[in-house]
């Protein structure tokens, strides 16, 4: 940042309201810290009677503005504590009375120290620039429209504090009124970079003291010549949040690589009764093929399924890496110690009757256990897992075992079944499938962490509730999302966080606005809903990384060509602006009752060849970076006459080096559901009767190779 940070200054001021018994900071005190931080204010000054007022209002040019100080009253304006656009001594004299008044009235107990006199700062731009401490990923920086709408519109983004230069720039452009800090109707552009570095050492302050619960100024005036906090509110945390245990990213793989391809299986609580947990685990393991060791553990049987059974895990000759626990949850406390002392590194804790249904002090109990022992807990109340790649089905539920590159997980138990059913209708190859629960310790940061480095992976997608926490998940999707794809289905859409807040930038950073811009700035793509995210995972891996962003659209059907525009469009993509020689080059293929440009419109009654031609010429053109193609149904060219062009054609252009995004929307009877399949097959991503979600897959393609930085 510009300047040196005195953060000793800010301890002291600090200091000083907790020695008071405070958390709200009064106006000179945040003013001190803020010249500390070099963050921009006004000239202002403390009166405690009129003429001091009159006195420091004389030594400012123009007009002042004259606000109550007190370490009792948080809103000035509520208490009638605010005037502004005071021009003369009869002003400021007359305001300075009323002002202190109207505190008393509010307040009588209130303590006053004063009346803060301002300089009134010049018309402009009205912004807030705030910080927050949000329970899931700590401290966040806001920016958004400000002044008294500010709650009403909304219109405010979110990072994780501290931000870069570059992510404070980037902030001014992720607002829904962006443009107006541009200039609009012959106003001046604000000055970008003195708000921009307003964000930034906001973020700072916030990061460097984590006893600072929220941060805000609002307004901050921006204007061409700069950008100056007219108000800046300050307030301090209650107390410290409970810290959680971490790990190191080396042990995270250690123990997640046993986990996922373990050489040797315990389940604890086997057995041979049909219907019992215990039995349908081991019947997966064992008819999924497993190759590694399977230990049947049971007191009362000798033999489970062909198998010998233990007594105890420890009776379980050599290393355990996964111990299955197939038992009610009152057991698992004696039988978890047991699996410590045995050494085994992971336990898949299947049972429910824990957090879930008020049981918290039985799952501190495991969490405790297992923690003595260095064990890695998965779950509990959780339908358990698959890893395909190692034949292992560790779960109660059908069995799966198409083997592919995506890895999905889930916080929900019902959710998981939906990914499964879905994987196994759309034949989606997958690397594992992983139950979370109540993710007493195993979460999503472990699991993204280790498929970031599984060669198996190719596309991660998690269905979560919450994020226990959400910088360890940050920083693991930093570390994967340059290699491959993360979606995230993120449930939950509440404004929870915003009823406790004291400020408006607290007010405003509810839950799903702190983790939609959050989950963005860490490159993940979110998918609005459950089929999106299962529909992205199938297909990103798919599609090959665009180029550039020029994107043109080929239709047989001019209404599918506006609907696959529009959609282009709604997902933040480019059509291509043709040029002229390139029309020229489609038009030679198209009816003179067709139309060029974009779309291209080569009509619904032409034959396989005006497809394959165009089709190929959008491939074979540097120029053009991705292809949207609009199929219409007819008996010229039935659906699977033009799915198997298609699919040769790209099929051909790919040999050619010619590697494009292709994505496909099918229009017609029946006969389009297995020509859409047949597409996905081969490459090329398409779906029957949807304009939107072909374009919705490949917006995110898009997404995630920028956030990947491959694409500029």
């Amino acid at each position: 940042m510009d300047g040196a940070k005195d953060t000793a200054a800010v301890r002291e001021v600090l200091a000083e309201v907790r020695a008071q018994g405070r958390t709200a900071l009064t106006a000179p005190e945040a003013k001190r810290i803020a010249d500390a931080y070099g963050i921009a204010v006004p000239g202002e000054g403390l009166a405690g009677d009129v003429e001091e007022a009159v006195a420091l209002a004389d030594g400012f040019d123009g007009p002042v503005v004259l606000k109550i100080v007190s370490p009792d009253i948080v809103h000035k304006t509520d208490a009638g504590g605010v005037e502004v656009g005071l021009a003369d001594a009869a002003a400021v004299r007359a305001a300075f009375t009323r002002i202190v008044a109207n505190a008393r009235a509010y307040d009588p107990a209130a303590r006053i120290d004063g009346v803060q006199v301002q300089q009134q700062l010049p018309a402009g731009r009205e912004v807030i620039v705030g910080a927050v401490t949000d329970p899931t990923f700590g401290k966040v920086v806001a920016f958004g429209l400000g002044g008294v709408l500010v709650e009403v519109l909304k219109d405010v983004t979110f990072r994780l504090a501290p931000v870069t230069g570059d992510e404070a720039a980037g902030m001014l452009d992720s607002i829904r009124a962006a443009e107006v800090l541009r200039g609009v109707r012959g106003e001046q552009a604000v000055d970008r970079r003195a708000l921009a570095g307003q964000i930034r050492r906001v973020s700072e302050l916030a990061a460097d003291f984590p006893e600072i619960a929220e941060v805000d100024l609002n307004p901050v005036i921006a204007t061409p010549d700069g950008a100056l906090a007219a108000d800046v509110r300050i307030l301090l945390g209650e107390g410290e949040p409970e810290a959680r245990r971490r790990f190191g990213r080396e042990e995270i793989l250690t123990a997640m690589n046993r986990l996922m391809k373990p050489r040797s299986v315990a389940v604890i609580g086997a057995s041979n009764e049909t219907g019992k947990i215990g039995n349908s685990v081991m019947r997966n393991l064992v008819d999924g093929g497993f190759p590694g060791d399977i230990h049947p553990v049971n007191p009362k049987a000798d033999d489970i399924l062909g198998r010998k059974a233990y007594k105890t895990v420890a009776d379980v000759p050599g290393d355990v890496d996964v111990a299955v626990f197939a038992i009610p949850a009152a057991y698992v406390p004696a039988a978890l110690e047991e699996v410590g002392r045995k050494g085994v590194p992971n336990a898949v804790l299947i049972p429910s009757g824990f957090a879930e249904t008020g049981e918290h002090e039985l799952q501190r109990r495991i969490v405790d256990i297992a923690a003595e022992y260095g064990v890695r807990i998965l779950g509990p109340n959780i339908y358990g897992y698959y890893s395909t790649w190692q034949d292992l089905c560790a779960t109660f539920c059908t069995p799966y075992d198409v083997k592919g590159g995506v890895a999905l997980t889930s916080q929900s138990g019902g959710i998981g079944m939906a990914i499964l059913g879905f994987a196994r209708t759309t034949k989606t190859g997958v690397s594992a499938i992983v139950g979370l629960g109540n993710k007493s310790d195993v979460d999503e940061d472990d699991l993204l962490t280790y498929f970031g480095e599984d060669e198996n992976t190719t596309c991660i997608a998690m269905h979560l509730e919450d994020l226990k926490d959400g910088r360890a998940f940050v920083e693991a999707a930093r570390a994967t999302v340059p290699k491959k794809p993360v979606v995230v289905l993120k449930a939950g859409r509440t404004s929870a966080g915003a009823k406790a807040a004291g400020s408006h930038t607290g007010a405003l950073a509810g839950d799903d606005a702190v983790y939609d811009d959050v989950l963005r700035q860490a490159g993940v793509i979110r998918a609005p809903g459950l089929n999106d995210m299962l529909e992205y995972a199938r297909a990103l891996p798919v599609l090959p990384t665009p180029q550039g962003d020029d994107i043109v659209v080929i239709t047989g059907a001019g209404g599918s060509g506006v609907l696959l525009s529009d959609a282009v469009v709604d997902n933040g993509l480019r059509l291509m602006e043709i040029p002229a020689d390139l029309d020229e080059a489609f038009m030679r293929f198209i009816p003179p009752f067709g139309a060029a440009g974009n779309p291209i419109d080569i009509t619904g009654g032409e034959p396989p060849a005006t497809y394959e031609a165009t089709i190929r010429l959008g491939l074979t053109d540097p120029r053009i970076h991705a292809l949207v193609l609009g199929y219409w149904h007819t008996i010229v060219t039935p659906p699977m006459v033009f799915a198997e062009l298609a699919a040769r054609v790209v099929a051909e252009e790919r040999a050619k080096g010619n590697v494009k995004p292709v994505v496909a929307s099918l229009a017609g009877d029946t006969e389009v559901e297995e020509a859409s399949a047949y597409l996905f097959e081969h490459g090329v991503v398409a779906y029957p009767y949807t304009t939107e979600k072909p374009v919705a897959v490949l917006g995110a393609k898009y997404r995630w190779a920028r956030a990947a930085g491959l694409l500029a």
